[in-house]
């Protein structure tokens, strides 16, 4: 031990009694017992020991709010396990040993390994889940099929990503997959059906989580008809879906104690079993009991497979529902207290089963000892409520990122906290939800068959999230190739196994997750293709800035008062809809902005940095570009603020450009100078006398968002010019003018716009484009609903798109 950690060993000590004396109201003056650099010494170290103390209080805290968020759907799969992996009689004792040993090795490879501390980590600034995950790889490629970045975007705080060498692995991968449009079709498929499987989930999981619940009151009641139970449980369901546009803000509080006394009393109830009927079922932590369970078994035993994988249910939404969570409070509550209640558990129903064979298809209820078995089944019965609405707010969410991503029809979506932005409600999902749900548990009626269903999404969830993170692993985090190597094979090995278990039981149930992923997948990708083909045909049907040019300032139109807000989905050029309103109408408004309204691969766009204000032609045309950019987590809000903040930004970038018209190209430099060399590129023209020419291409300003925030270089950097006056007096002039335009009216100008295929399409584009794509157009909301444009306001702009 070298002198300084003694010193600082001497320090704690002293520290610990100062603050016990202190309790006691003994006062010690630490100024007569320690010199002055001891005294600094000691400061320093209180400082670190409060930091210490305090960040590991919050971790504790966030890691106790983590269990009713996040473990719910996890930590109710005791309840059906066992029944589904063996649906009929159990033959052999050693089975229950062997199916015991699977699950603890299950629940160590996947949800402990593989996605605790591994696939948390790949979240995207928290943010998990599938499309989390595509966000991340388009920020690190080329890959995102409708191609409306620029590089501005990329300046985003939010917009973090790496760089690799040319010659790197990453970079070959990354050209090998911007290389080909198929492959970047193929990835958009590969996130789509891992995405509709969590969609499938969240019908499934409050069906069986629900259903094995009400299970309890037969056990109590055996001459009570099964009918009844289902009874219960559709009742139950229809109170939870209906109560979902109240959001969970005001009861979320009592999720995590829920759940946490759910693990202890599961776990608590291992114990008693395990110390009651049969200790030796401890030998299944020993891998050896797997290989005979399987020897033993056959086919039977590679079916039952299908039953164990429900043991690790809920590992999908541990990663969906990260999102409120840092990793290491999520990585705390598993390893302390998820993982060893639930070994605790399957543990104590194993040891049961070896002596209660029969008892099979009640097992959780049957191992309950009878002095506690209501309070446990009110427990059981809301954890399962709990579970399921964990499951129902990742579906939200999931819909939530593909709408922003433009892979969803346009539905309502209702922001239900004004505390946390994540909770929101999306009331026609809630219902197609409770409709599916109540479905599956009335039609089926049995937990085995909901079983089997679930496994298959499961494992399709699972598989997709192995191959997103290989390429993760590879463009994102540069891992090496062998431990990428690694951890895929062991992943695919694990879940290829359970997913040729479950390709068994596809004529048991399975049917029901791929029949509803397809129905969803049709929708998704019918939606987005259309939506692409819609914006590569404006994109080649924009209209040129010559011929704007050659319209003149009146755009050879009467300019009547008032602007006239242009809604586009183009982020750059005029686009096609301006032309055929000002070719079928002799009047346009005195001030044009184009306003595009653009998601990015982000997971938010901070206010500050929303707005992209950029002048098109001269001045004299008052013709103005304004994109709003969101994140796939933003929610666009119904209220006027948007339009406020819109015409905020306008006033804001008139006046910096009149300023910028007196700087020399050094002062440009300086007053830009957070912005790279790239992006200033396009900000000015200036002629070689340092006076500024106005572009007239569309790239003439640069964003708002980047030249907000720079006001003290205008002090001292900025050249003063005999034309500052001239300038000030331009600026005062179109500040009034845009003002007086804003009082004399505000008109919302969108394009209701009609897709069809051209005549010489193929029969599968025509059926996809005019029926498909058309249905889901017409049933989906309008532009006008979602941007809250008033109704008196509105001027709605038809024409016809041959895609």
């Amino acid at each position: 031990m070298n002198v300084q950690e003694e010193k600082d060993m001497e320090m704690a000590s002293r520290i610990e009694m100062d603050e016990d004396n202190d309790n006691r109201g003994s006062m010690w003056d630490l100024d007569q017992k320690l010199d002055q650099p001891m005294d600094e010494e000691a400061g320093r170290l209180r400082n670190m020991y409060k930091e210490k103390k305090s960040s590991a209080l919050l971790l504790l805290r966030l890691a106790f709010q983590s269990l009713g968020v996040v473990y719910g759907d996890l930590g109710t799969s005791p309840l059906y396990v066992f029944y589904n992996t063996f649906p009929g009689k159990i033959e052999d004792p050693e089975d229950v040993v062997g199916a015991l040993s699977l699950i603890i090795y299950s629940l160590t490879l996947i949800p402990l390994l593989k996605y605790v501390f591994v696939v948390c980590k790949a979240n995207d600034n928290g943010q998990g889940g599938t499309f989390a995950l595509y966000s991340l790889l388009c920020r690190h490629a080329k890959i995102k099929t409708i191609p409306n970045q620029h590089r501005t975007d990329e300046e985003l705080t939010t917009y973090s990503r790496s760089t690799f060498h040319e010659q790197s692995f990453a970079a070959k991968t990354k050209r090998w997959l911007e290389r080909h449009v198929s492959r970047k079709n193929a990835l958009l498929i590969l996130v789509l059906v891992g995405t509709c499987m969590v969609i499938g989930d969240g019908i499934l999981t409050p069906a069986i989580s629900v259903l094995s619940a009400a299970g309890g009151i037969k056990v109590d009641h055996p001459g009570m008809s099964n009918g009844v139970v289902v009874v219960v449980a559709v009742v139950i369901l229809v109170g939870l879906f209906s109560l979902q546009h109240y959001g969970t803000d005001k009861v979320s509080w009592l999720f995590a104690p829920i759940v946490l006394v759910w693990f202890l009393v599961i776990g608590g109830i291992g114990i008693y079993n395990i110390w009651k009927y049969d200790s030796s079922v401890l030998k299944a932590f020993s891998p050896v009991y797997i290989y005979r369970y399987f020897r033993r078994g056959g086919k039977d035993g590679w079916t039952s497979l299908g039953g164990i994988m429900l043991s690790i249910t809920g590992t999908e939404a541990l990663f969906a529902d990260l999102s409120h969570f840092p990793v290491a409070a999520v990585q705390l509550a598993f390893t302390v207290v998820v993982f060893p209640c639930l070994l605790l558990a399957y543990s104590g129903q194993a040891a049961y089963l070896m002596s209660n064979r029969d008892h099979v298809v009640d097992a959780f209820y049957r191992s309950i000892p009878d002095s506690i078995y209501w309070p446990v089944f009110i427990i059981a019965t809301a954890a399962a409520i709990v579970a399921s609405q964990a499951t129902i707010t990742a579906t939200f969410s999931i819909i939530k990122q593909a709408l922003a991503l433009g892979c969803f029809p346009r539905v309502k979506v209702v922001h239900t906290s004004k505390k946390f932005l994540g909770q929101i409600y999306v009331p026609d999902i809630n219902w197609i939800l409770m409709i599916l749900c109540i479905a599956v548990t009335a039609g089926f009626k049995n937990q085995n068959q909901i079983g089997n269903a679930y496994g298959t999404a499961v494992v399709i969830v699972m598989l997709v999230t192995t191959l997103l993170m290989t390429l993760i692993m590879i463009l994102v985090w540069r891992c090496h190739w062998i431990l990428v190597l690694l951890f895929t094979g062991l992943s695919l090995v694990v879940e290829c196994t359970y997913f040729s278990a479950v390709l068994f039981k596809v004529d048991q149930g399975g049917w029901v997750p791929l029949v509803i992923a397809a129905a969803f997948l049709l929708i998704m990708y019918v939606w987005h293709y259309g939506t692409l083909k819609r914006y590569e045909f404006e994109m080649h049907s924009k209209v040129s800035m010559a011929w704007i040019l050659g319209l003149g300032p009146s755009l050879g139109l009467v300019r009547v008062p008032g602007i006239g807000l242009v809604y586009t989905e183009l982020a750059s050029g005029v686009p096609h809809i301006f032309s055929h309103f000002i070719t079928n109408l002799p009047a346009i408004h005195s001030v044009v902005v184009f306003v595009c309204v653009k998601y990015l691969p982000v997971y938010t766009v901070p206010e500050e940095e929303r707005f992209l204000v950029k002048r098109i032609g001269p001045k004299n045309f008052h013709m103005f570009r304004c994109v709003a950019r969101y994140g796939y987590k933003d929610l666009h809000k119904k209220d006027d603020e948007f339009e406020k903040k819109l015409f905020d930004s306008l006033f804001l970038f008139v006046r910096l450009e009149s300023m910028m018209e007196g700087c020399s190209d050094s002062d440009e430099y300086s007053l830009y100078g957070q912005q790279t060399e790239r992006s200033r590129e396009g900000l000015l023209n200036n002629n070689g006398n340092g006076n500024t020419i106005t572009s007239y291409a569309d790239t003439t300003i640069s964003s708002v968002d980047s030249i907000v925030p720079v006001k003290s270089p205008m002090q001292g950097s900025m050249t003063v010019r005999s034309s500052e006056h001239v300038s000030s007096q331009t600026e005062t002039d179109e500040l009034e003018f845009l003002n007086s335009c804003r009082d004399a009216g505000v008109v919302h100008i969108l394009g209701n716009t009609v897709v069809r295929a051209r005549r010489e399409s193929r029969f599968y584009k025509k059926i996809a484009i005019d029926y498909v794509y058309a249905f889901l157009r017409k049933i989906c909301r309008e532009h006008s609903v979602i941007f809250n444009v008033p109704h008196e306001s509105l001027l709605n702009v038809g024409q016809v798109f041959y895609v």
